[in-house]
């Protein structure tokens, strides 16, 4: 019987002794969940955390290096519409003052005509104009071949200047368009470092912890692909229309050298009232 009573009483010690660690188990992970929510807590009481994730919200709580990069990427964006609004002005007005020239070139029937009707005009195809009545009054005693082959050579080199000058600013938009996209990304490289640094730092794995980093530094990328985007839709477009306004010099130029060439047929006579 004292045996029996013995072992009765060594099982129930063990079953208190094993309550007892079961129960301080669950303490203790109780405790560490308090621990690393009271961790989470002081983390986002520290301000470490920004409460607004609006696009100036996440501007103003981002590191400097990917504040640097966005309005670095805002100003890119700037430019791109300036070119475009300046150079839409400026293309605009060239291309219909060249249609007008180009269409009074057709009609007239010598280069005396020709350089009295435009000679004021001012635009490039005025200026092809005076360029070859300056070359037939220079080569006024010259044969009609030499003249033609100078006047040719005169009209080729203006034309390529006049295009080189209405290409200015598309540079520009070419360096943006193939840019901006990598400074953006390495804005989103910058910043998603820094929200990796901040999991370490305050020792949790709380997705509230790196999600307003991150979600600055995919900011950074959409504003990279903001300014990329329209500046490459814009050269595309004004490649087209700088080339068509190429070809319309080279109709003028045409234009030109067929009076030019009418003159050298009828004799000296035109040449001289040409250059007068």
């Amino acid at each position: 019987m004292w045996n029996n009573s013995l072992r009765a009483g060594r099982r129930f010690a063990f079953g208190v002794a094993a309550a007892g660690f079961v129960g301080a188990i669950v303490l203790a992970g109780a405790g560490a969940a308090m621990a690393q929510t009271a961790a989470t807590d002081a983390v986002s009481a520290t301000g470490l955390l920004p409460r607004d994730l609006s696009p100036w919200g996440m501007f103003r709580n981002a590191d400097i290096i990917v504040k640097l990069v966005m309005i670095g990427l805002v100003f890119a964006s700037i430019v791109t519409w300036t070119v475009w609004l300046a150079k839409t002005y400026e293309l605009w007005t060239a291309k219909r003052q060249a249609r007008a020239a180009v269409a009074l070139l057709a009609r007239v029937r010598s280069l005396a005509e020709a350089h009295e009707q435009i000679a004021d005009d001012g635009g490039p195809v005025a200026k092809l104009v005076n360029t070859a009545v300056l070359e037939v009054q220079l080569s006024a005693n010259a044969s009609a071949e030499g003249l033609k082959e100078r006047v040719s050579w005169l009209l080729e080199r203006f034309e390529l200047a006049a295009g080189r000058r209405m290409g200015r600013g598309m540079g520009i938009l070419a360096s943006i368009g193939a840019t901006a996209p990598f400074v953006g990304l390495f804005g989103t490289v910058w910043g998603i470092m820094n929200s990796f640094i901040g999991i370490s730092n305050a020792h949790t794995t709380n997705l509230a912890v790196v999600a307003p980093g991150i979600a600055e530094a995919l900011l950074a990328t959409a504003l990279g692909l903001f300014a990329a985007i329209p500046a490459v839709v814009i050269y595309n477009v004004f490649a087209r229309q700088i080339g068509g306004y190429r070809a319309l010099l080279a109709d003028a130029g045409a234009l030109v050298m067929r009076l030019v060439s009418r003159e050298c047929e009828r004799g000296s006579v035109s040449l001289a009232r040409a250059a007068e």
